[in-house]
């Protein structure tokens, strides 16, 4: 697999740069933008699947992110017009108790694309880099392990030709809270809110700290981090988009559509050995 890169908006030809004002007052996307550019890319997502499908490729995509900050609806996003027999979506529930005695790995593995299939994980292996170890779900030697494990197991993933890519979501602590607060008052969003949401909210400071140690530590060349500012879900959205289609080269791809993400919400981190 070729070495993903940030292909930017600003480098690319006149003609294939988003407009400019497609900003509401509030900094965020306008919906009609939103929309038009949405579609717009669907098309060239249902090629990406059509040539991995044909190609008999395998992807594989990581969602991470602070909660609330939209993994869930951004899958559902690239899984809006695609062939359910060719896509899935991974979310574990926590691990069983013959799971708790198996290498970590080991059940997560067990769901990574076989060939003609798109797979989206709504969190992974890195449960072990964040949330456990800030709830005491592991010991701090299973983190470690961890750490010492990941980079060979996804760098196997890649050298077998697998196409991978992670993303993390990020949003502020007000931010947060807005969200947690809006699950509270839609009844369409409630299921969405567990006592681990609070609790996640308290310890913001905590998963920053260890947010930045895992993109220091796993963001490397052949598998970097793809943080998105997702404050504005929808231009998360649209970015994430891009920056997978921008780093595929499959067949009939459409540059003009992909344009190129915006720097000043993505960050690549792949300084990692």
């Amino acid at each position: 697999m070729p070495t993903q890169t940030l292909i930017l908006s600003d480098t690319l030809p006149e003609h294939t740069r988003p407009p400019r004002k497609v900003f509401k007052k509030s900094g965020k996307i306008k919906t009609r933008f939103y929309d038009n550019e949405f579609l717009r890319l669907q098309h060239e997502v249902v090629k990406l699947q059509k040539w991995i499908i044909e190609s008999g490729q395998r992807l594989l995509m990581i969602f991470e992110g602070m909660d609330t900050a939209g993994k869930s609806s951004t899958i559902k996003a690239f899984n809006a017009y695609l062939n359910p027999r060719h896509t899935r979506s991974v979310a574990l529930p926590k691990p069983s108790e013959v799971e708790r005695g198996q290498w970590y790995f080991q059940r997560h593995l067990r769901q990574v694309p076989d060939r003609e299939e798109m797979v989206f994980f709504d969190r992974s292996w890195y449960n072990r880099a964040g949330i456990e170890p800030v709830f005491g779900f592991c010991t701090p030697q299973q983190h470690e392990a961890f750490y010492a494990q990941v980079n060979p197991v996804e760098k196997m993933l890649v050298d077998d030709g697998m196409l991978f890519f992670k993303f993390y979501l990020n949003i502020d602590k007000a931010t947060q809270a807005d969200r947690i607060r809006d699950r509270e008052q839609d009844p369409l969003k409630s299921w969405k809110l567990s006592e681990l949401d609070y609790k996640s909210h308290e310890h913001y400071d905590d998963y920053v700290m260890l947010r930045d140690k895992m993109f220091r530590l796993t963001g490397t060349p052949y598998a970097p981090w793809v943080e998105l500012d997702a404050v504005d879900k929808k231009r998360a959205r649209l970015n994430a988009i891009r920056y997978l289609l921008s780093n595929i080269d499959y067949a009939g791809r459409d540059m003009d559509a992909v344009m190129g993400v915006d720097e000043t919400i993505v960050i690549l981190h792949n300084q990692a050995e």
